[in-house]
């Protein structure tokens, strides 16, 4: 009996190894708080799959980030956008530990960054120190958190990577999030996909009458189909110690009992993030700003987080059938979801065909496609889309229409405006925007000047013209005035800002000599530290600050202050 006690014993042990491969109890809650999401792991975002969570900072900054475990900072990277201020820590396990969003670094990596920036005279850097310069220890405080680059409010977004820097859902290595709660499920839609399939007397999508149970499971009203369809959802989970929607662990359907597909929002690289926009119903997120992931692979869709697929996920309806189509949506702690669609299968012949717009022009996805008309051209390169279709393209005054912005691209397109019509002082001042949804407002696009063409390269369809900017940048001081004593003053703050085309750079002195002023474009700021102590016995101090906008128009603010 013992004996096999212990059999039994081992196996388990075994087992869940195999479940989960990842260390537990290796890392660390980065913070000294209870971990509490915003947002979790691989849940859908614009354009990519989210790569850590998002872990709340109550509401402020400033609070102490640790290293997970042991190891050395392997990379520091600091940008306007994106991540802001990031640090990445490389563990003897081979793992490696993201911090982002971070308002500044623990003393000595501070101190090493810093130097970089005034080596460099740049804000913006990024360095990858060796296993020797910056080492941590266990339980060491690396950064302070922050709200630094493309965050939305204070808190701290952590990864966990593996050796080939593919991110990994932190909690698989034992960080808890208490969550008792099941997911929620807002709408389900039917895809007709083959030529003669239709749902509910209808060729085109169709969102179905969802109901929920006193169960807590949904079931969607009866609907007759036919032919070979799909099925996409709308769903969220939350967790118990917060309000926030965020993103589900796994999805997977069953045909008659039978599983035909899943997804598992487990890991994923950054080469694949990008599709994303493959997996949900894009058009309708643009029209609608909602996401419904589609429970259904397509053609030249890369994603590696689909398993056990039967048909890509299609179910084939037969005439004078009945069926059942299931739903299960998981969150991480396994709290689960059902969805039940009893199906007729009933065919009708006379139905409406699904609508397919034709236009003059049309792209096939994997060749390459040249588009011109008056002082326009467009270069589609080969795989930008990833379906063949008839693709809107006109030019009317400096204007270009290139289809609606409900296809989503692989890969940029380029977009060259001649421009040797406009008189030649105001072509320094032109630039490519891309006009709103209502056309109320214009959106500078990075472009490149050559001679007489302007060349944009963009991932979105849409309306794209020429623009003028003939308005220098506005610099304010926020904290100060000219001719005032500062002693007591640790920041020195201005406001900078560009309502046409954007600022591009900006250099600050004092009497000559360059300071770092961090510059926060959510809040159209630069901020100078005078801890960073640039000028030594001296009491008078020159500030000279430039801007430049993005078609080169420049603002200089020149001012005197005093400090003892």
């Amino acid at each position: 009996m013992q004996h096999t006690l212990k059999i039994l014993f081992l196996f388990f042990i075994q087992f869940s190894i195999a479940q989960n491969p990842y260390p537990q109890d290796y890392f660390r809650n980065p913070l000294d708080v209870t971990l509490i999401l915003s947002g979790t792991f691989a849940e859908l975002r614009s354009n990519h799959f989210h790569s850590g969570l998002d872990i709340k900072t109550q509401q402020r900054e400033g609070l102490n980030v640790y290293a997970a475990a042991e190891g050395y900072v392997s990379r520091i990277k600091i940008s306007h956008y994106g991540y802001g201020k990031a640090l990445y820590i490389t563990h003897p396990n081979g793992y490696t530990t993201v911090y982002a969003h971070l308002r500044k670094f623990a003393p000595k990596i501070e101190d090493y960054i810093k130097k970089l920036q005034y080596e460099k005279e740049s804000f913006e850097v990024e360095v990858f120190p060796d296993m020797e310069t910056l080492p941590i220890a266990t339980d060491e405080i690396v950064a302070y958190s922050g709200n630094t680059g493309g965050s939305g409010g204070p808190h701290l977004h952590f990864e966990i990577r593996d050796k080939e820097e593919r991110p990994i859902n932190p909690m698989f290595f034992g960080l808890d999030i208490k969550d008792s709660q099941v997911p929620q499920i807002l709408s389900v839609f039917a895809y007709p996909v083959s030529e003669n399939a239709h749902i509910n007397e209808s060729t085109e999508r169709t969102k179905l009458r969802l109901k929920q149970e006193q169960n807590g499971s949904y079931t969607v009203e009866n609907i007759k189909a036919y032919g070979k369809i799909g099925f996409g959802i709308e769903t969220y989970d939350r967790q118990d110690l917060a309000a926030n929607k965020n993103g589900v662990s796994n999805i997977q359907t069953f045909y008659n009992g039978n599983k035909n597909f899943e997804i598992d929002f487990k890991r994923f690289s950054f080469d694949e993030t990008q599709h994303l926009n493959r997996l949900i119903d894009y058009e309708y997120y643009e029209n609608e700003n909602t996401r419904i992931q589609k429970l259904f692979v397509q053609p030249n869709n890369p994603l590696s987080l689909y398993k056990d697929l039967d048909s890509n996920g299609y179910i084939q309806i037969e005439d004078s059938t009945a069926s059942v189509y299931k739903v299960r949506v998981k969150d991480f702690k396994d709290n689960d979801a059902w969805v039940t669609v009893n199906i007729d299968g009933e065919k009708i012949d006379s139905l409406k065909p699904k609508y397919i717009k034709a236009t003059d022009y049309f792209v096939y996805a994997d060749q390459s496609t040249t588009l011109e008309k008056e002082n326009v051209s467009v270069y589609i390169p080969s795989n930008t889309f990833y379906d063949d279709f008839f693709i809107d393209f006109n030019v009317v005054n400096d204007t270009l229409t290139i289809h609606e912005p409900t296809i989503p691209l692989q890969k940029n397109m380029v977009i060259n405006f001649d421009i040797s019509d406009y008189k030649e002082e105001d072509k320094n001042k032109l630039y490519i925007g891309r006009l709103s949804k209502y056309g109320n407002r214009i959106y500078y696009v990075s472009a490149l000047k050559k001679e007489n063409t302007l060349t944009a390269f963009t991932k979105t369809l849409g309306t794209y013209t020429i623009g003028i900017d003939n308005d220098e940048p506005t610099i304010r001081p926020v904290n100060f005035q000219e001719g005032k004593w500062l002693s007591k003053y640790r920041y020195l703050t201005l406001n900078i800002d560009d309502k046409t085309s954007g600022i591009n750079s900006y250099r600050a002195t004092i009497n000559g000599k360059w300071i770092l002023m961090e510059y926060d474009y959510k809040k159209n700021t630069l901020v100078y530290d005078f801890n960073d102590d640039v000028i030594k016995n001296e009491t008078k101090y020159n500030l000279k600050v430039i801007v430049t906008d993005n078609v080169g128009n420049s603002s200089t603010f020149e001012t005197i202050f005093y400090r003892k």
